[in-house]
């Protein structure tokens, strides 16, 4: 007998798998910047809750988007695949049933799977999704007050209250019920708040949060005369900082000194949105703590995509400037490193799938794009990628940012926006030297100094593009339309 127990734990050594699979917390937010929290830097926003996971696990701090849009990033967090290959390239089209997806693989290997909040993909979609087992989502952007939820296919309800806090009560009332009926069996639950995106609406206890802070519009804002041309034509529509800025101004386009007014209040108001998600992070850890699951869970923080706060006279995401490529990402678990971390590499979204995957011994995805950071961290990655490209495709539904196609290297970002047809450009691109000017004030294509370093980085787009199938026939895009003044439907905003 004694005999065969030694044989069983041997084996069980032998099979990380078989020992105790940690949980995972999958918290997901929506046009989220990372200096809107205080570990990435933020003066004004204090988030002690997050900042107390940054300080006790992993803060990574050059995290992107590789398609800086709601649906193809959640696409490309759960596939590990870029926008082109899942085939989400838009906030309209459904994530493919049979596409494989890290809670999917979670679910097959022992797992109790479950999604809360907002899931955006399939706009008018709210039913539940394969791989999980539970699913509670509603249509489209959902609201900050009384959004009407989809229990599972089970039932439609508008639950009434604020949207945070109703997200946060319904998944706890799963873990609670996982806890009671299936305490030994791990779970994966994601978590998808609505904050912080627009329209900015803060809960009441935080709407004058942020009243006597001045916010004015960024230098780069004015600093366009060396930029595309597309750039100051986007200054007065829905994604210019003269536009409505998500109605926050109500008489536009608006380009007075004195409307710096109205952009402030919308600032605010973001910044109102994310003390409520600090709450919640506070809540579920405290639910953590007090049941002793908090050491074996993978507890992750991340934004779906960054986001434009007047940088470049832009509001809203889509481009491949710093702030639309930004994400916070921050991993606490343990089993993963014991000490506090800062993780300078590049890290995308594409990466996140085969990581939690690997952290929890699970079945690899058939196909990834992305790369484990589970060895950089723990013992350095001399292979960790250098470069990476970024892909956006023209929007009739949204006509104020063109194709983009571009390339960031660990200093340089060289990016170009396609025609859609396989004529030549007819937007100028840009280059900027992100090692001495990280704020991407000065466009150097057009120095002759350059020329050289141009072509090397757009043969580097074109083989990393090559590298997830993607050449100059297969690479279809839409028609670029030009920069257009019209309103989007009110009903997808």
């Amino acid at each position: 007998m004694r005999f065969l127990i030694l044989l069983l734990s041997s084996f069980a050594l032998l099979n990380p798998f078989l020992q105790a699979k940690p949980n995972v917390l999958f918290i997901l937010c929506d046009d989220l910047r990372p200096d809107a929290l205080g570990c990435y830097g933020s003066k004004h926003v204090k988030t002690p809750h997050i900042d107390r996971l940054a300080g006790e696990g992993v803060r990574f701090a050059n995290t992107f988007c590789t398609t800086s849009l709601c649906s193809p990033s959640r696409a490309s967090i759960l596939s590990g695949l870029y926008a082109h290959t899942h085939g989400v390239t838009d906030n309209f089209t459904e994530y493919p049933a049979s596409m494989p997806s890290f809670p999917g693989l979670l679910h097959d290997a022992g797992y109790a799977t479950s999604y809360f909040g907002k899931y955006h993909m399939g706009e008018n979609n709210d039913d539940p999704r394969p791989g999980f087992d539970h699913f509670v989502t509603h249509k489209g952007q959902g609201k900050y007050f009384d959004t009407e939820w989809n229990i599972h296919g089970k039932e439609r309800k508008v639950i009434p209250g604020y949207y945070t806090t109703v997200v946060t009560d319904l998944a706890l009332d799963w873990l609670r019920q996982q806890q009671k009926s299936t305490p030994d069996k791990p779970w994966c639950l994601f978590l998808g708040h609505k904050a912080p995106h627009s329209f900015y609406t803060p809960e009441p206890k935080y709407e004058h949060a942020f009243d006597d802070v001045r916010v004015p519009y960024p230098a780069t804002a004015f600093q366009l005369d060396d930029k595309p041309a597309w750039m100051k034509q986007r200054l007065h529509t829905w994604h210019g900082i003269y536009g409505p800025l998500f109605e926050w101004r109500k008489k536009f386009p608006d380009d007075r000194p004195e409307a710096v007014k109205d952009f402030e209040n919308m600032v605010h108001g973001y910044w109102g949105t994310i003390l409520s998600v600090d709450d919640s992070v506070g809540r579920i850890r405290q639910w953590l703590e007090e049941t002793n699951q908090l050491d074996n869970t993978i507890l992750v923080f991340m934004g779906d995509n960054g986001l434009l706060e007047g940088e470049h006279g832009m509001v809203d995401k889509r481009t491949a400037h710093e702030p639309s490529l930004r994400i916070p990402l921050i991993v606490r678990y343990p089993g993963l490193t014991k000490e506090a971390r800062v993780l300078p590499q590049q890290v995308l979204t594409v990466d996140m799938a085969p990581s939690l995957l690997e952290l929890c011994s699970a079945p690899a995805l058939p196909k990834s794009h992305g790369k484990s950071w589970v060895k950089l961290i723990q013992n350095g990655d001399d292979a960790w990628r250098t470069s990476w490209f970024y892909h956006y495709n023209y929007e009739k539904q949204f006509p104020y940012t063109p194709n983009v196609r571009a390339i960031r290297t660990d200093r340089w970002k060289y990016i170009r926006y396609p025609h859609g047809d396989g004529s030549p450009d007819k937007h100028m691109a840009e280059l900027y030297d992100l090692q001495n000017d990280p704020g991407e004030t000065r466009n150097l294509i057009a120095k002759p100094e350059h020329a050289a370093l141009i072509t090397e980085l757009r043969a580097g787009l074109a083989r990393l593009m090559l590298a997830t199938g993607l050449t100059p026939e297969t690479d279809k895009m839409p028609l670029d339309e030009g920069v257009k003044s019209e309103l989007p439907d009110a009903k997808i905003r």
